[in-house]
């Protein structure tokens, strides 16, 4: 599931969960999908929905601290710290996504508490989300999107230093189509991992906040820059190389078709 295209997974997920209904959590626990999004009609804002917001069928919106559909009174909500450190993160990677996703994205931050972890101050998750439709243009693109999820476990280490350990996927998918290239889907997906122990000296949520984003727009910067290379330029220097395989072997023939052509006129 990993290897295949994204603009495929979710139909192929779907099957494989009717197939194996009893593998059903662990599937969409271990399979990264398309995202998405989800209106809140308290806030009147959209929503990126996932795992990490997801109880049952219901999504809770990091606006209003709301499910919807609305859920059972035991859904998980998260605690009072948490909800503190969600709500600024919020605001701040709204302007975040503004400046580098420009129209047509939206954002999404969740905070919850870690497995083995009872006090929220010394241990948590986050999850970090983007997602971006892009516009058909007058062009062959006719759809296209990108979505980028950073996901952070964070541990207290020694004195005022904690461990954040990051893991970012992202996933893009560009359809193009018309008369010259006929239709082509230009899709696929990337994973990286990094750790980094950083300092936070103010007991509020700004240093958690400050070092969780420097690391976030660094890996921002890293993935972008892959995927430029892999997707384009790679892509690229394969057709180029291809036309010219093509070139040469039409040389070379021309070539043998006149050499027979002067070994015909020897002959006679």
């Amino acid at each position: 599931m990993r290897r295949m295209a994204p603009s495929t997974i979710e139909n192929s997920l779907a099957g494989l969960c009717e197939l194996a209904p009893d593998l059903t959590d662990d599937l969409l626990n271990n399979v990264d999908q398309p995202l998405k999004i989800e209106s809140d009609s308290k806030a009147e804002k959209k929503f990126i929905c996932c795992d990490y917001n997801r109880d049952g069928d219901s999504f809770r919106s990091p606006w209003s601290n709301t499910y919807f559909p609305p859920a059972d009174a035991d859904a998980l909500l998260p605690s009072k710290y948490l909800r503190g450190l969600e709500e600024d993160a919020n605001a701040i990677f709204d302007v975040y996504r503004k400046l580098y996703f420009e129209g047509g994205s939206y954002s999404s931050v969740y905070f919850f508490s870690i497995e083995g972890c009872e006090d929220p101050t010394k241990g948590f998750g986050a999850c970090f989300l983007v997602h971006k439709d892009v516009e058909a243009a007058s062009g062959s693109l006719k759809k296209g999107w990108w979505d980028s999820t950073h996901v952070f476990q964070v541990n207290k280490a020694r004195g005022d230093n904690y461990e954040y350990k990051l893991t970012s996927t992202v996933m893009i998918s560009m359809v193009m189509e018309d008369n010259t290239l006929g239709s082509c889907d230009l899709s696929g997906s990337m994973n990286k991992q990094k750790s980094e122990t950083k300092a936070v000296k103010e007991k509020g949520s700004t240093s958690h906040l400050i070092n969780m984003g420097t690391m976030i727009e660094n890996m921002d910067h890293r993935i972008r820059a892959e995927i430029m290379e892999i997707y384009f330029s790679k892509t690229r220097q394969i057709i180029d190389g291809m036309r010219l395989s093509s070139g040469a072997r039409n040389r070379q023939m021309d070539k043998i078709a006149a050499s027979l052509k002067d070994a015909l006129k020897k002959s006679t």
